[in-house]
């Protein structure tokens, strides 16, 4: 069995497509993968969140549980174990059940978190014992193969842990955040097409270049005068810029009203600060608050109409449970 985590973008979140910085953290909420052989040669996977299930033998695919959607669910799965099956260069088979605490599909990562944990399990089962390096290259791979072309964050996170800087033409680089940094994350329950407000924004800024132009490269400021922040500790002055940054967010259209709700439910019951994070148009939020207020937020969030949960900062990414 191996675990990792899941994340949430703390700034950057569309900016970074421009080539502005983002700051991604991985939070203490996990995917668990277990793998198992098998006495055939094909692939069985039990994804317990998903309501899916099957078997994967060759090019042919027998659904167990999930009806039409089974397929395109396990697929990225069964990706990460055909990658390992292929490097180990044996005959076997292996069952992987799967199970998570993190919300899918929401933008915290839940998709990659479930690869790398799958490409952990698989490697310690076959005796290959992947590097990290490695867990990620095939979890990047195994991401490609199904969004085309990634930015490469949520692998980089789930399989390193921790907070990292990312920025498009020079890659990661890790955070010393050495402070605790509690959040409250709020779902808003409402699906969202993160490409369509990509591409909406994309639209905007052929339209108002130069007003757009401005708004992204505030994007990118704040993003670094949160590094800052980070580095002291100073939660106060970090939930200032996240509510300069969820501003910034509304000017370019991706926020939603469901959003909304909740961003200013959290600030009125205390949080330093607020803001959509990941695509937006519904999806999640969080807070940052006082360790003595996460709990008001939550309450406060909830009574809003979303649901909450409160994460902290995990330095660990993938690892083997046993």
């Amino acid at each position: 069995m191996a675990s990792a985590p899941a994340k949430v973008i703390l700034f950057g979140e569309h900016f970074v497509v421009y080539g502005e910085p983002a700051v991604v953290l991985a939070i203490d909420k996990r995917v668990y993968a277990s793998a198992r052989l098998r006495e055939d040669e094909s692939i069985y996977i039990n994804s317990t969140e998903l309501g899916t299930s099957g078997y994967f033998s060759g090019n042919y695919f027998r659904v167990e549980r999930g009806g039409k959607e089974a397929l395109a669910k396990l697929e990225p799965i069964r990706s990460a174990v055909e990658q390992v099956l292929a490097l180990s260069k044996k005959k076997v088979g292996v069952s992987v059940e799967v199970h998570s605490s993190i919300p899918v599909a929401v933008g915290l990562g839940s998709s990659a978190a479930v690869a790398t944990s799958t490409l952990a399990a698989v490697s310690r089962l076959l005796d290959l014992n992947l590097s990290k390096d490695e867990i990620f290259r095939l979890a990047y791979e195994a991401e490609r193969s199904v969004h085309g072309t990634p930015s490469g964050i949520d692998p980089t996170i789930s399989t390193y842990g921790g907070v990292l800087l990312f920025r498009r033409e020079r890659g990661f680089a890790p955070l010393d955040a050495e402070a605790d940094i509690p959040l409250v994350v709020g779902n808003t329950g409402v699906e969202r097409s993160t490409g369509e407000l990509v591409a909406s924004v994309h639209r905007k800024r052929e339209q108002y270049p130069s007003i757009m132009d401005w708004i992204i490269r505030a994007g990118g400021k704040t993003a670094l005068k949160a590094v800052e922040a980070l580095k002291k500790g100073d939660l106060s002055a970090l939930g200032e810029l996240m509510n300069i940054n969820h501003a910034l967010l509304c000017a370019i259209g991706v926020s939603h009203k469901s959003l909304e709700k909740l961003v200013h439910a959290a600030r009125d019951a205390g949080a330093y600060g607020a803001k959509l994070t990941g695509g937006g148009g519904g999806g999640c939020m969080i807070a940052l608050a006082h360790a003595s207020k996460v709990d008001r937020v939550v309450e406060a969030i909830e009574l809003a109409g979303g649901t909450a949960f409160i994460a902290k900062k995990t330095d660990e990414g993938v690892r083997i449970e046993r």
